[in-house]
């Protein structure tokens, strides 16, 4: 068995692996050889298997640190602890399974953290050692996927917990920094401007997030339509449009139009230009969720949990990821889940053979835009693991062929187009039309055409797919340069729209780019470190604007409410609603992660930040007050949209 020389290592010696849920638990517990069942935990083969069910630890409350921290008041205002410290959750079932956990750990001679393999998971099983004062050496378990191999190859390779604890630093500055700005910014505002009846919660992500939406919506309640006026012409059946653009006065549309009218049309050129366009990148986990939101209307904390579960059930790898690229090695494992996947049948169909027959039998295609190493550090896109699925929910597929088609996507062949450019003349008015038409699909056959995108909402796309594709792919007659004929003009009166509402796609993608709406994927993947939130974090954070009744959705808009809106307008201080300053906030913590800032730092700095936010609260002359509407009356008007 693959794991005799560990055990021969730790001869006579008790092992203990501790996983995030029962579930991962059993899986480990299978492969490593311990199958007897005891109460809260798995034994055998020198191994002792227990697991959390997630978070069994937190960061003490104020009242833990001083009672004269309980009672609500400004005059206790900051509360900043001399050090952090943790407690156990107020629940009987964490509790009893605390103490299975720490009774294993105090006899143990080596642990194992087989924790979710990400900066959650390293702080949940940290705080669980801590408590539990295991003073043995730690080993960590890294894998990126939960199939057999993966955890075989995993524990043939097991790391030492010191390699993680940058990981560890940049959870706990997290977690220290959102209690800090948390807990003091929401009783400071509270108390000074809440009138003790309005719950003000101020958060360091949410706040900004609340404001992105915010700030949106009075864009638009602001927004005055003004009208102008589009030239164009039909011509061979073909509408040109006038390159001049818009007329912002009906006279001079007017003007161009009789200018036109009933003169010969002429083509003044023709041009006709070849092109490729590459795949789309495989998915991190927003890009995942955009297009799960897009398409299925999936909320993005639906689609963390479908992903999630897909791969608890070894279907797909690792999904708390924001890169889309593979790292080198695993290039020679990709023949192998390409063949899980031209078996796969759902229904008795197999809806990947044909799109894979024209790759099969040579080689997979390598390019920079898959395979970096240099743009992996902790896990790599989220691909299918080969496994082929079985019993998947509805929705469960969906996400899977989603995953699926976008992995097999990058291995075919770049889709070739031909874009044909026609100008027209008419007494000196230029018109154009552009038409393309695909020559070959190349990875395209692999596409989903039908997006489901609600009308008049925001659609975001890959920019991969093409711009305006919609509207503009399609042939145009032949066109010779010189031809001249009768056309038919028109002046058509428009007006200028607002910027559309945030949906979950379009709000996850400005959370990423710290507000910036960015379609460019290049442009859009060097703003990542600046995003607010983390991937894995924020469908949590809009969840949570739905609970505290900050926002609410209206099809698949989301509207910030009364509440919502006032919250923000009485946010003075820009450290606690600014999207560019959490943005920054964001970045450090990831350099915290790769050891390029340090995390004491990180938490002077937050702490002198809460002290100048308190000291500007108490000081403001102003007399500023949240007025909104009680819950039930926001209710209420909720039930009659």
């Amino acid at each position: 068995m693959v794991f005799r020389s560990l055990i021969r290592t730790f001869a006579h010696r008790m092992i203990v692996c501790i996983a995030e849920k029962p579930s991962v638990a059993r899986d480990i517990a299978r492969i490593i050889g311990a199958t007897s069942s005891h109460d809260g935990y798995m034994e055998g083969n020198g191994y002792q298997v227990t697991w959390t069910f997630g978070h069994l630890c937190t960061l003490k409350e104020p009242h833990d640190y001083t009672p004269m921290w309980r009672a609500w008041s400004l005059t206790s205002l900051p509360m900043i602890p001399e050090r952090f410290g943790i407690k156990l959750i107020d629940d009987q079932g964490i509790k009893k399974q605390f103490g299975i956990i720490e009774g294993l750990m105090q006899k143990a001679e080596r642990i194992v953290n087989c924790g979710d393999a990400g900066q959650e998971g390293e702080l949940i099983q940290r705080w669980v050692m801590q408590k539990a004062g295991a003073k043995c050496p730690v080993s960590r378990l890294w894998i990126s996927s939960m199939t057999d191999e993966a955890i075989r190859e995993g524990f043939q390779n097991l790391k030492d917990q010191a390699d993680y604890q940058p990981l560890y630093l940049a959870g706990l500055s997290r977690a220290s920094g959102a209690w800090l700005l948390g807990m003091n910014a929401t009783r400071l505002y509270m108390l000074r401007y809440g009138q003790n009846r309005q719950v003000l919660s101020i958060g360091r992500v949410q706040t900004p997030t609340l404001a992105l939406i915010v700030n949106r919506q009075k864009e638009i309640d602001n927004f005055k339509p003004e009208p102008y006026w589009v030239l164009a012409t039909v011509y061979r059946d073909t509408t040109f449009t006038a390159t001049k653009g818009k007329f912002t006065s009906k006279e001079e549309g007017e003007e161009a139009f009789k200018t036109i009218e009933g003169k010969p049309f002429t083509v003044t050129k023709v041009e006709k230009k070849e092109g490729k366009e590459q795949p789309p990148q495989l998915y991190d986990l927003t890009s995942l969720q955009v297009d799960c939101n897009r398409k299925f209307g999936f909320s993005a904390e639906m689609t963390l949990n479908l992903i999630q579960a897909l791969y608890e059930k070894k279907y797909t790898t690792y999904p708390r990821v924001d890169t889309q690229y593979l790292s080198d090695d695993i290039y020679p494992k990709c023949p192998q889940t390409m063949n899980g996947l031209y078996q796969t049948k759902f229904g008795g169909v197999a809806p990947y053979a044909e799109l894979i027959k024209p790759i099969g039998g040579k080689p997979l295609k390598k390019t920079k835009r898959v395979f970096d190493s240099s743009k992996v550090t902790d896990h790599h896109a989220i691909i299918p693991t080969g496994v082929i699925p079985q019993g998947l929910s509805d929705a469960e597929q969906k996400v899977f062929d989603l995953v699926a088609r976008r992995f097999i996507g990058v291995f075919l062949p770049d889709c070739k187009f031909s874009t044909t450019t026609v100008l027209g003349e008419v007494d000196g008015i230029e018109f154009k039309v552009t038409g393309k038409e695909i020559l070959d699909p190349g990875w395209r056959v692999v596409r989903d055409t039908s997006p489901n995108t609600a009308e008049g909402e925001e659609q975001v796309t890959s920019p991969s797919e093409g711009k305006g594709e919609a509207a503009e792919e399609r042939t145009l007659p032949t066109f010779v340069k010189g031809e001249s004929g009768e056309h038919k003009p028109t002046l058509t009166e428009k007006m200028t729209t607002p910027p559309p509402y945030y949906n979950e796609a379009s709000l996850l993608r400005a959370m990423e780019t710290a507000g910036k709406f960015v379609e460019d994927e290049t442009l859009r993947a060097a703003m990542k470190e600046n995003g607010i939130g983390r991937p894995s974090s924020r469908a949590s954070i809009i969840e949570t604007l739905f609970k505290r009744h900050y926002i609410r959705r209206e099809r698949k808009r989301l509207v910030a409410t009364p509440t919502g809106i006032e919250l923000i307008d009485l946010i003075h201080e820009d450290l606690l609603k600014s999207c560019e300053l959490t943005g920054i906030w964001e970045k450090k913590l990831r350099d915290i992660e790769h050891q390029k800032y340090d995390a004491q730092q990180f938490i002077n700095e937050l702490k002198q930040q809460v002290t100048d936010i308190v000291r500007d609260v108490m000081s403001d002359p102003t007399n500023r007050r949240i007025t909104a509407m009680p819950l039930e009356e926001e209710k209420k008007k909720k039930g009659k949209k």
